[in-house]
């Protein structure tokens, strides 16, 4: 046990701030939810976010096993209080949470698209999203469920309607293009991964996925033609990659747990006032307001969710392309997602 201690602050100590999971507690600490915390991404997340020490009361809501997912978890000897909720106790779950994470909905199977989810976890989220507005109207909403491009929209329609609606305390959780980036160019970089920083902006499925290789110093590492455009591919679609090879048991659940659980991290952080925190997010952004209002690029977090959207850097001709490609998908996507909620309220 010792052992392993030693080992995991020396590891923690010996990675960037940026990239490491929990680093040294903040002063104040945060009640956090996770919807669906008995699914694949949910019970890795919540792990992660046991061994977070800014989280101190941490509660675990699913339709099923989640008051055992909770149990189980409880026993590891971190200090969050951690409760798992029955289906009947949504509200309560929610009560005082301020940050919420919803990984619930059905996984992607071989075959399907993030738009094949579309129907059933719109309906999930839409009620998650329902019971948020009523009870925790003011919590930052971290939306996990694909499609990303479509259930943020929904998340925002729920809480206008409600009249609570604060866009800067709702987020479509992008990280894993992000991770996923870092690690592909490292590979090819021969780099250190959490050293190997590349932005991904547009939104979370497909061609949207736009990855910023250009703003990474390891970007010469990749020669232009088939070897940039085999990469740019392969982050765009490495969740296929992961579908493949579960054969059907399954899609990107361990790395998306463990990018969420880095998305918060930050997030929190950045609520309990520490400076200079940014991640790329999907948020109701000002850059393509008037063709996609909702946006993934790098944000500035503080005190109160979304500080602040800066200008995107000068895109290299092919990301212009990329990009190009990006927003009219987007553009339907997230009209997908408000029209859903009109019909279906």
């Amino acid at each position: 046990m010792f052992a392993r201690t030693a080992l995991r602050t020396s590891v923690a100590a010996a990675r960037p701030a940026s990239a490491r999971l929990f680093s040294q507690s903040s002063a104040a600490q945060r009640a956090v939810a996770v919807l669906g915390a008995s699914g694949g991404i949910g019970q890795p997340l919540s792990l992660l976010l046991k061994l977070n020490p800014d989280v101190t009361d941490l509660r675990l809501y699913d339709i099923r096993l989640a008051p055992g997912v909770g149990a189980d978890i409880s026993h590891v000897n971190t200090p969050a209080k951690t409760t798992g909720y029955a289906p009947e106790e949504l509200e309560k779950a929610l009560e005082g949470a301020e940050v919420i994470l919803i990984p619930a909905g059905v996984p992607r199977k071989p075959g399907m698209t993030r738009d094949d989810l579309f129907n059933t976890n719109a309906s999930i989220v839409r009620d998650l999203a329902k019971a948020a507005a009523k009870v925790s109207p003011k919590a930052h909403i971290l939306v996990i469920s694909n499609p990303v491009n479509s259930t943020v929209p929904i998340v925002a329609e729920v809480f206008k309607k409600a009249g609570v609606y604060d866009p800067k305390r709702l987020f479509g959780v992008t990280t894993l293009d992000v991770t996923r980036a870092s690690t592909f160019l490292s590979g090819i970089a021969g780099s250190h991964p959490a050293e190997t920083k590349v932005p991904v902006i547009g939104g979370h499925s497909g061609v949207t996925i736009v990855p910023l290789l250009s703003q990474a110093a390891q970007s010469s590492s990749v020669n232009p033609g088939e070897q940039y455009e085999k990469l740019v591919h392969r982050i765009q679609f490495g969740g296929d990659e992961v579908v493949k090879a579960k054969d059907g048991a399954g899609s990107a659940t361990l790395s998306m747990a463990y990018a969420a659980a880095v998305f918060a991290e930050s997030l929190i952080k950045a609520l309990n006032g520490a400076k200079g925190i940014k991640e790329c997010t999907f948020v109701e952004s000002p850059l393509f307001k008037d063709v996609a209002p909702f946006f993934a690029s790098p944000v500035e977090l503080g005190p109160e969710g979304v500080e602040n959207i800066p200008a995107l850097p000068s895109l290299t001709e092919e990301e212009q392309k990329l990009l190009d490609a990006c927003l009219p998908d987007l553009q339907k996507n997230i009209s997908k997602g408000v029209k859903w909620v009109a019909e279906n309220p």
